[in-house]
């Protein structure tokens, strides 16, 4: 994606932003190569960005082009109001406490250049700040009197800064512009700007390192520069044309802030923010799959305020939390002990639980679907001498069972039309459907909004075609 920096006096920049161009307003505004192209990044440094001055309407301009643009409009609105962003600090009130107990003055001043500090002990209040309000450069004033508090909250601009804050502020938009983590070893200009959203103390993410070297090497490819971020890089999204999300999402979680994001800014992501609000509470898919006659195994919706259980319900039964994953918060019951005791304890986290029928089978199938077509199919069998596909032990250990990967082809018709009419349901997304299969019989289990894709398991059939197709899917969108 093409970026430009915008500043009334381009001759007095002397940076080396690889991919970038210097220009001034009067360029941005007159040259009609700008208007008639929606793929440009904008970065707005100019003096002021003030109701109507010049830096207003770039960013007014940009957001009109279909430009991604920073500072945002609605993001200048907002410091118009400081009392509001006053009460928004009180949500990190921990992080200012913590970060600032050590200052022995009563005033700390801390400048903010694309969310890098000075001072190394600000850097997490300096990245949540830059990430809340994105503004190339903000200064942020705390003071103390019974403890610390935000005092103001203001945009700095080039005509605020002396000589070692312009230095900071240049380095800082050279890693803004060219990206620190880019994978690749030298940096060339392709057509596409590509995000993985990775956690990388995630002890299990749905996707290796290994896969994830291999969807960076498809992407590469296909055209795409290609760039690893994590949750603090929320501020960077407007860089990229697409966001790939390959940590494990929910909708109460930053995996969901960046998809939207992500959709507002007009990026091509998977997963959507529709597809994890769907996927991740089992209760909507409950109701879903049920109202669209889709089969799945005799279940029922429980309150908290009303614990009754059918009669028709036998034991042993299954007892699952609306927003488990990986098979965490699903539990088998045996008796009334167990029921009461696992009921106690997730009605503590939710006011509705599904209770289930217990199906006991030696494998589930996974049907991976992208675009509203089958990608691959997975057998997996249970974990060694217990119920589900992983064992979870203590300390968030545990254990898998063996797979098996199928040929699309070769896998039963009736499991795969379940899966796209399921999937169907919900969008056109990246969607790994979990199906058990009962006297030739097929049900829908869930559907999974972020699948597991792993070197050696789900790639085994296609091996990197999978990853291609994958890839292929963003190219597609991005050239719609």
């Amino acid at each position: 994606m093409p970026k430009l920096i915008i500043t009334e006096n381009p001759e007095k920049w002397k940076i080396n932003a690889e991919g970038a161009t210097i220009i001034s307003p009067s360029d941005y505004f007159g040259n009609s190569a700008y208007l008639e192209s929606k793929n440009y990044m904008i970065v707005n440094l100019c003096r002021s960005h003030q109701y109507q001055s010049l830096g207003y309407y770039v960013s007014l301009l940009a957001e009109a082009r279909s430009h991604k643009v920073i500072p945002e409009i609605s993001v200048l609105q907002d410091f118009r109001f400081p009392s509001f962003i006053k009460d928004d600090a009180e949500e990190f009130d921990t992080l200012i406490q913590d970060t600032l107990k050590g200052e022995s003055s009563s005033k700390v001043t801390i400048n903010i250049y694309f969310g890098q500090v000075d001072n190394v002990s600000y850097s997490k209040l300096g990245i949540l700040l830059f990430n809340l309000f994105q503004v190339p450069i903000i200064q942020a004033i705390f003071s103390k009197k019974d403890k610390w508090q935000l005092q103001s909250l203001k945009p700095l601009h080039l005509k605020n800064l002396d000589e070692t804050g312009f230095k900071k502020l240049q380095e800082a938009l050279h890693f803004y512009v060219t990206g620190k983590k880019v994978v690749r070893k030298k940096y060339s200009r392709k057509k596409y700007d590509l995000a993985i959203l990775v956690n990388p103390d995630d002890p299990n993410p749905p996707s290796s390192p290994q896969a994830l070297q291999k969807f960076i090497a498809a992407a590469d490819k296909l055209g795409f520069n290609t760039e690893m971020i994590t949750k603090n890089d929320f501020a960077k999204l407007v860089q990229f044309d697409a966001l790939f999300i390959r940590e494990t999402t929910n909708v109460n979680h930053h995996t969901y802030r960046f998809a939207k994001k992500a959709e507002a800014e007009g990026l091509v992501v998977f997963d959507d923010p529709g597809s994890i609000l769907r996927c991740t509470n089992k209760v909507y898919l409950h109701e879903l799959l049920v109202a669209n006659k889709i089969a799945v195994p005799k279940s029922h919706i429980i309150r908290k305020d009303h614990q009754i259980i059918p009669d028709s319900f036998k034991y042993p039964m299954v007892i699952k939390q609306p927003d488990g994953s990986f098979s965490k918060g699903v539990k088998k019951v045996a008796d009334d002990a167990e029921l009461h005791a696992t009921l106690k304890d997730m009605f503590q986290k939710s006011e509705l639980l599904i209770v289930q029928e217990f199906m006991p089978t030696t494998y589930d199938w996974r049907v991976g679907v992208i675009n509203k077509q089958p990608l691959y199919v997975c057998r997996y069998f249970m974990a060694q001498n217990h119920w589900q596909i992983i064992n979870w032990k203590k300390d968030n250990q545990h254990r898998d069972g063996k797979s098996e990967t199928v040929a699309v082809e070769d896998a039963p018709y009736a499991l795969i039309d379940l899966a796209l009419k399921a999937t169907a349901l919900i969008g056109d997304g990246l969607y790994g459907v979990d199906i058990k299969e009962v006297n030739g019989k097929f049900y829908v289990i869930e559907i999974n909004d972020n699948p597991s894709i792993d070197a050696g398991v789900e790639d085994r059939v296609l091996k990197n075609g999978l990853y291609t197709k994958i890839m292929e899917t963003f190219v597609e969108r991005l050239e719609k």
